[in-house]
């Protein structure tokens, strides 16, 4: 098999060379859980625990409506580290720099992560520059520690049957925003590349029952919930009309034929609650700097059933998998 595109879209593909390759190589019992982050403890006797993440950054354009590669970076990361309920403290990032990169934009760039860590109340502490031969790119791996409450317990094996799923904010925007930059489309979407610390944080300050958090990246929001599917044994059921998509994007998808539940995020989010406290988790999201859209969009259903979707026509589909490439690069 050769790698081709479709393996960096998150969705089936990405899933199969995880599962082949990297899964079977480095399986190991934090690594199989398979979560945005790895949560270990600090010195091995279980005194203690940490969120630890890595991912890497290869976006075209470097500069969009609404962020850059440098603000994707460190949202990205931090986000990763929010989701499995730790508080983000410490990034690393290496770049690799194509001959050929401008270095005005590259210290664009900079300026923009350290902005963004500041916002996120992150500190960037050890990096790393390699410079290869190429036509300019500039490419950026940026890593992540957070640290643990004791109380926080999530992941995607911790929803059940009966639970509320909320989205923070509209489908798509980021998608739309990049893909628009790349195709030379004028229109006023911005990405939603976003740190959500502030979300989190609101939820569990008031004592949400919070049992799995995920940020709706590669794949979009169908493939993130058939993961947690795939890992709870629970299926999923949501309410079209409820789920939130600007105006914009809206008519964008319809004039390329694009499906919101597929588009990536990089400023959104999924928490899975307990059904009593869904209207205060809403609160929280709503109050937050980046939620003033949140919305309860569907429940956690039973064992052995699907990710479905009731839509505005009073039918239900399924909903799979992301297949193929959808769009490279968005991140």
């Amino acid at each position: 098999m050769k790698i081709t595109m479709a393996h960096g879209s998150g969705g089936r593909e990405t899933s199969e060379l995880i599962n082949g390759i990297f899964a079977q190589n480095f399986g190991n019992s934090v690594l199989s859980k398979m979560e945005d982050s790895a949560v270990v403890p600090v010195n091995g006797n279980g005194c203690g625990k940490i969120a630890m993440t890595t991912d890497s950054f290869v976006v075209t354009p470097l500069f969009f409506k609404g962020g850059d590669i440098g603000r994707l970076s460190v949202c990205g990361t931090v986000n990763d580290l929010l989701m499995s309920g730790a508080v983000p403290k410490y990034l690393t990032c290496g770049f690799i720099l194509e001959e050929g990169a401008d270095t005005e934009d590259l210290e664009k760039i900079a300026r923009s992560m350290q902005n963004t860590a500041e916002e996120a109340g992150v500190m960037i502490v050890a990096g790393d520059t390699k410079v290869i031969e190429g036509n300019g790119g500039i490419y950026i791996n940026t890593s992540g520690v957070g640290f643990l409450k004791e109380t926080m317990q999530t992941g995607a094996d911790k929803c059940k049957s009966g639970d509320v799923i909320l989205l923070s904010g509209n489908l798509g925007d980021h998608h739309a925003a990049i893909l628009s930059a790349r195709m030379e489309i004028e229109n006023q979407i911005k990405s939603d590349c976003a740190p959500l610390g502030e979300m989190v944080g609101r939820m569990q300050k008031e004592g949400v029952e919070i049992h799995t958090m995920r940020d709706v990246t590669r794949g979009g929001l169908a493939t993130v919930l058939n993961e947690i599917s795939d890992t709870s044994g629970c299926g999923m059921n949501l309410q079209e009309e409820r789920i939130p998509v600007s105006k914009e994007v809206k008519a964008f998808c319809n004039i390329l034929g694009l499906d919101p539940f597929y588009m990536g995020n990089e400023g959104k989010m999924i928490a899975i609650v307990k059904k009593e406290h869904a209207q205060l988790a809403l609160s929280c999201m709503r109050e937050s700097r980046y939620g003033k859209d949140a919305a309860i969009i569907g429940e956690v259903t039973g064992s052995g059933e699907k990710v479905t979707v009731e839509t505005a026509l009073g039918g239900k589909r399924i909903l799979s998998v992301l297949y193929g490439e959808g769009l490279p690069r968005i991140c």
